[in-house]
């Protein structure tokens, strides 16, 4: 038994960090300098979730002014 992760056993590429979905930017990492696909990673989350507020502002755009 061991305390490696299946893909680090098997020596495929993967990272361990988590993708950031933005609705108005590219996608990001949580790890520094992860060049890995998207596909390969296994947490993924919307922009919302770290407080990032170009996912409001995108849903917000289509909406007439409150008044």
């Amino acid at each position: 038994m061991t305390i490696q992760c299946r893909e680090c056993g098997a020596g495929l590429e993967h990272c361990h960090g988590t993708v950031i979905h933005h609705a108005r930017h590219r996608i990001e990492c949580t790890e520094d300098d992860c060049t890995t696909p998207e596909v390969v990673h296994t947490f993924s989350i919307d922009c919302e979730a770290v407080g990032c507020r170009c996912g409001r502002s995108a849903g917000a755009a289509g909406r007439p002014a409150a008044r």
